[in-house]
């Protein structure tokens, strides 16, 4: 009973009706109260009268401004059309509420009923309705542009944040670490003499992920396939400083190279596992890569065999970066495990977008 109840009251039509049959109650006890001032008596049967009246008139205009609004939505968008169908429904609905009470009197009271023959009425309420009613405009327009106001900061709001999004994700696309690129260059610098072919060969695979990062700012993501060149390109550098003491292993599920991906994720997370977990690797160091789809989720795990994960964690460049980007593009929609054992990996949850 309390749910059917509670049920019925959620409906936006009963919720207006009992709000303005609680203002027409309160108006019949005011004009009760002021003839009293005048006549010296209130009697039973004249506040019955002003209530059922102020009722029934209220309801009348409330559901019959409700129903015009509803299938005139083009009309009313200037603001004196609304003004005129206010004023108009006003008076339809005293019309029809005074008319709705002299069939319910002629049923209490067994007199005849005399259909539209009311013009004494008619004039006493129309003016009690145009007070009432105007006073009621001013309370509606005041609350519709509290209303306005409100929707124009929530806006503002939404679109600074999104401003604020986009703006983090660029800076987080913008960067690379500088001790790679300290670690490059004097890697090139080396092999000029050594290697000129080589040099050459290393400064354009630079220039290549410079350009990526430099030319993606604008996107926040792209196919996976243009993120696994990437981090080849990346990769291709770091093999001349490793040589043959680091295996590179990369595995993706098939179907998958076109499925959008986050821009510039894999990068920090690789150059995380190259710094920190294989720095003192000098042989027989792995580091693997693999994207896979388990449902409708995509499955990251960037996976070495070097130094394992220290109990309290303290984020540098890459795992930082990743934290702050997925938290931008997937908030409360993404995963991330730090594991140490069977093996050790960086697992990455994140949704499926094609």
């Amino acid at each position: 009973m309390i749910k059917i109840l509670k049920n019925f009251l959620e409906k936006k039509l009963i919720r207006q009706n009992i709000k303005y049959t609680g203002i027409g109650i309160l108006i019949g006890i005011s004009l009760c109260l002021v003839t009293a001032v005048f006549s010296n008596q209130i009697t039973f049967k004249r506040l019955f009268l002003n209530i059922l009246f102020s009722v029934s008139i209220t309801l009348s205009i409330s559901n019959t401004f409700s129903f015009f609004k509803k299938y005139t939505d083009n009309f009313t968008r200037s603001f004196w059309q609304f003004i005129l169908l206010y004023y108009l429904c006003n008076f339809m609905g005293m019309v029809i509420g005074v008319e709705i009470c002299y069939v319910i009197i002629s049923f209490v009271y067994h007199f005849p009923y005399d259909f539209l023959n009311h013009l004494q009425e008619y004039k006493f309420n129309a003016v009690v309705v145009f007070i009432a009613g105007t006073l009621m405009l001013f309370y509606l327009l005041q609350q519709r542009n509290s209303e306005n106001a409100l929707k124009a900061k929530e806006a503002d709001l939404i679109r600074i944040n999104q401003l604020k999004t986009q703006a983090e994700l660029q800076a987080l696309q913008s960067k690379i670490n500088p001790h790679f690129l300290y670690n490059a260059l004097n890697a090139i610098t080396s092999l000029i003499h050594e290697d000129p072919d080589k040099a050459e060969d290393m400064t354009i695979k630079l220039s290549k992920l410079f350009r990526y990062s430099i030319n993606s700012q604008q996107e926040n993501f792209c196919s996976l396939n243009e993120e696994i060149d990437i981090l080849n390109t990346y990769l291709a550098i770091e093999k001349v400083r490793f040589g043959h003491r680091i295996h590179f292993d990369i595995q993706i599920e098939e179907n998958l190279g076109n499925v959008q991906f986050p821009r510039f994720l894999l990068q920090p997370l690789v150059e995380n596992a190259l710094k920190h977990g294989l720095k003192n690797t000098y042989e027989n160091g792995i580091l693997a890569v693999k994207i896979y789809k388990p449902q409708k989720e995509i499955i990251v795990s960037i996976a070495d065999n070097g130094i394992p994960f220290p109990e309290e964690l303290i984020a540098g460049y890459g795992l930082q970066s990743t934290f702050d980007k997925l938290k931008l593009l997937y908030p409360e929609k993404h995963e991330i495990e730090m594991i140490n054992q069977p093996k050790k990996e960086i697992k990455i949850t994140i949704p499926l977008t094609v």
